[in-house]
């Protein structure tokens, strides 16, 4: 069975309320995850015990919104339309991944989900196979040059790419010169306060490694075909993970009905269990066997 074949044999009830999007879950959501941020912020700041590894917690729960800026492209983490544009636009300024442009990028992505030469993921590098590339790419590094590159080449009118259409170049240069003029003034703050750097910069620069660990699983050696159900896989892991990635584990789900928003991938999840072909039991199990796999 593929994808194709799955979505035609679910109930068309059943399809209907797994795509009912709402506001409520997105918002309770939404208010435990930058409530967390907050809470660590004030940690940090306020030099308690142990603040070192609020800072660390504090990385992993400011880059993990990634996962929330990523459901905003689908327009599905909130029913009212503005509240998922602003979402996504203040996550994409806080991880520095210009939200306008990501929209289409991560759209493309899905179009070609793994098809080599066309899913914008996988061009330019892909996935690392040696272990020096693997180590590199973990640290974060590659992503910062390449999101600092992208937010300023798009500032001031480079071509943002083949998948982003001419009637959005505009809204991409606009953002992108917002974004540069807001970390200009963050930047700024510096000389007068170091607090931004203790909160948010060095946050972000521990925390990236371990964003990237748990992007490699989403279709890190799955095939290069077009069926969700083996080009995608589907990590098995604990609560406070799948709260922090908004159920995006749930990835073969996701990827599978892209409409569903991020509170019924469980029970989607109920739907496809006994379909899916790419999983792991957790992601320490798969970080071991692609590691294993390097050369």
């Amino acid at each position: 069975m593929d994808h194709k074949s799955f979505i035609a044999k679910l109930p068309k009830d059943t399809l209907s309320n797994l795509n009912e999007i709402q506001d409520r879950a997105g918002l309770w959501h939404l208010a435990g995850h930058f409530g967390l941020i907050m809470g660590l912020a004030i940690w940090i700041a306020s030099g308690w015990p142990l603040w070192q590894i609020a800072v660390l917690a504090q990385g992993i729960a400011i880059c993990f919104l990634f996962t929330l800026e990523h459901e905003a492209t689908h327009k599905t983490p909130f029913r009212t339309l503005w509240i998922n544009e602003w979402v996504g636009r203040i996550c994409g300024l806080l991880i520095a991944q210009p939200f306008e442009w990501f929209r289409y990028f991560h759209l493309a992505h899905h179009r070609y989900t793994n098809i080599p030469d066309k899913d914008p993921e996988l061009i330019g590098g892909g996935k690392p196979e040696t272990i020096g590339d693997y180590i590199v790419h973990v640290t974060g590094i590659p992503f910062w040059v390449s999101v600092i590159d992208r937010t300023i080449g798009s500032a001031f009118g480079r071509d943002p790419g083949d998948y982003v259409p001419k009637r959005a170049h505009a809204r991409v240069r606009s953002e992108a010169k917002w974004m540069l003029i807001i970390y200009g003034a963050a930047l700024g703050s510096l000389f007068l306060s170091p607090i931004l750097f203790w909160i948010w910069f060095l946050p972000c620069l521990v925390g990236q490694p371990f964003l990237r660990l748990y992007l490699l699983a989403e279709h890190g050696r799955c095939a290069y075909v077009a069926n969700m159900l083996e080009n995608t896989r589907t990590t098995y892991t604990n609560r406070a993970i799948r709260f922090l990635a908004w159920n995006m584990p749930y990835h073969v789900e996701h990827h599978t009905l892209p409409m569903v928003p991020f509170h019924k991938l469980p029970e989607l999840h109920g739907h496809m269990r006994d379909h899916l072909q790419v999983t792991s039991k957790g992601y320490s199990e798969f970080t071991r066997e692609y590691a294993k796999s390097l050369t």
